[in-house]
């Protein structure tokens, strides 16, 4: 059901969700029928009481999938076992994915791909704080035997340390050009400057240092005077 995608469409938030889709959406009203979500003209969707996980109130957020009953009609359920499944086969390694927030867990956020498969983003490769029904775009990071995805929110290769670079700059400008973060730092201070593990901050303070941006002390790291300059 998650590969069949409609041409009805609705506004949630900052984005456009459709038929066979996971959404975040308000709830509008509540009657005898289920809970009525808003999703745009001509009229609300319904979250009938059997596809929900629990009683939403009026003006909460729910995260649900907009799928179509044997009638053709547009419904929501929050029974999103029911459509994602946690085999990703179609996945590869390094894959750009789309992915919608859904819950926290012990081993960090737990994520719906593509519209279709189950992904786990652990704890130390939550490179910023995510907050459930947020939509963002990820990568597989590896898929298991068993067919599960880990998902990273940086890219892989060499374009990955790229966005580290830039993470690091940004934080020497917004310092002053000074980062008391070197190779041999914490990677719990690293993570909570940067939001990024020691091994990528290693990897890419290295490539800055080779392209003759940065200046590598005990400890810290400084921004060559006029390095950044146009």
């Amino acid at each position: 059901m998650a590969d069949d995608v409609r041409s009805h469409s609705l506004s949630a938030g900052d984005a456009t969700a459709r038929i066979g889709e996971v959404a975040y959406l308000t709830v509008a009203t509540v009657n005898d029928t289920g809970a009525f979500l808003r999703w745009g003209p001509p009229k609300d969707v319904l979250l009938p009481y059997s596809e929900q996980r629990f009683r939403p109130d009026p003006g909460k957020r729910v995260l649900v999938m907009l799928y179509e009953d044997d009638q053709g009609r547009p419904v929501a359920s929050q029974r999103l076992d029911r459509f994602l499944s946690d085999d990703a086969w179609a996945l590869e390694s390094g894959q750009q994915v789309v992915l919608v927030v859904a819950d926290r867990t012990d081993l960090g956020m737990k994520v719906v791909v593509d519209h279709r498969y189950w992904g786990l983003i652990y704890q130390d490769d939550l490179s910023r704080p995510l907050r459930r029904g947020q939509s963002l775009t990820g990568y597989v990071k590896q898929r298991r035997d068993d067919g599960r995805v880990d998902i990273s929110l940086l890219p892989p290769g060499a374009a990955r340390l790229d966005v580290v670079g830039e993470k690091v700059l940004a934080a020497l400008k917004e310092s002053g050009g000074y980062l008391p973060l070197g190779d041999k730092s914490d990677a719990h201070a690293i993570k909570a400057r940067l939001g990024v593990s020691k091994s990528a901050y290693k990897q890419a303070i290295g490539r800055l240092y080779k392209q003759k941006l940065i200046t590598l002390e005990p400890g810290a790291i400084r921004l060559v005077p006029g390095a950044l300059s146009s």
